[in-house]
């Protein structure tokens, strides 16, 4: 059978230019950036909001923090969450050893913790991270913890910086 003049102008086109196809390395370059998006923001370490504030004592902890309430003190101020709750001068002033800003805003979060409701809560008690300037007053630390206490806050995790592999190797 003859082929039309149609088919062997065709058929001599596609000999020339060839056939349209799929060019894959773009899309290859699509997804390894795709990829890499995805694995740098899926990490699970766990890092504390950081505060130029805040210069918290070295220790060779090796525990990962966990996400919990964060209290952060500095000279200046006492913050939950990044909130402002009360300023250092008016809690040292203050002979009592519960400070009731920092008592009120515990017990706040205490409400509307995103922590799982157990039965035996009342028994253990709450999970609180402290960031403490490793320059603070022992008696402002002593009231902040017994005020986290009175709150029902008696797992307290202190935060602290991991000291180096050659300064705790020459210690």
């Amino acid at each position: 059978m003859k082929k039309s003049y149609r088919a062997v102008r065709m058929e001599r086109h596609h000999k020339r230019f060839g056939s349209g196809g799929l060019n894959l390395v773009s899309l290859m370059d699509i997804f390894t950036i795709l990829v890499f998006f995805l694995l740098v923001n899926s990490s699970t370490v766990q890092q504390l909001p950081s505060s130029k504030a805040v210069k918290l004592p070295e220790s060779t902890a090796q525990q990962l923090p966990e996400e919990t309430v964060i209290v952060l003190v500095n000279n200046e101020q006492i913050l939950v969450q990044g909130r402002v709750i009360a300023t250092v001068a008016n809690v040292l002033k203050n002979e009592d050893a519960i400070i009731p800003e920092l008592l009120a805003e515990m017990k706040f979060q205490s409400q509307n913790s995103w922590q799982p409701e157990t039965a035996n809560e009342e028994e253990e008690g709450l999970d609180v991270t402290v960031m403490g300037d490793k320059k603070i007053p022992y008696k402002l630390l002593r009231k902040i913890l017994s005020t986290l206490s009175q709150a029902n806050y008696t797992n307290i995790s202190m935060a602290v910086m991991k000291r180096s592999e050659s300064k705790s190797a020459g210690r």
